[in-house]
């Protein structure tokens, strides 16, 4: 019971993060630049890969889909933990892919990021290592 409790409060705190992101990128304008001209520069200019989009359009893209996969890692992690426990734990591919990315976006957090990602990502990793840890002890 424990097990579970962990692994789907670490998912739960993933998937609040990439809901929190997912509401940010667009209900409000905290992904905004503080300089106005810039945002106005980002809305006209288009990358050097192609000229079908905007840097502005991109932005907002490229946080969508990184919001929609922590959701999904959510659900399917949190989906595992509380209803087939047993077939997560069996799975060394399955585990020790939550920890890869989870690790992953530590690592992302702590470079790219700032503080409130990275202890929540942590948090989140921390439980779901303690979980691991109890269930294969």
């Amino acid at each position: 019971m424990i097990v579970t409790i962990l692994l789907t409060t670490g998912s739960v705190i993933i998937g609040v993060l990439g809901l929190m992101h997912l509401l940010y990128t667009f209900r409000s304008n905290k992904f905004e630049p503080r300089d106005p001209d810039l945002g106005r520069r980002l809305r006209e200019i288009s990358p050097v890969l192609t000229a079908e989009t905007t840097m502005w359009k991109a932005w907002i893209g490229f946080n969508a889909s990184h919001s929609l996969g922590a959701i999904l890692f959510a659900v399917f992690y949190g989906y595992l933990a509380l209803f087939r426990l047993n077939f997560l734990l069996s799975s060394p591919f399955l585990v020790t892919l939550s920890l890869i990315t989870l690790g992953s976006y530590v690592l992302l957090a702590k470079v790219y990021w700032f503080k409130i990602p990275l202890a929540g990502i942590t948090i989140s990793t921390v439980l779901f290592l303690a979980g691991y840890l109890l269930a294969f002890m």
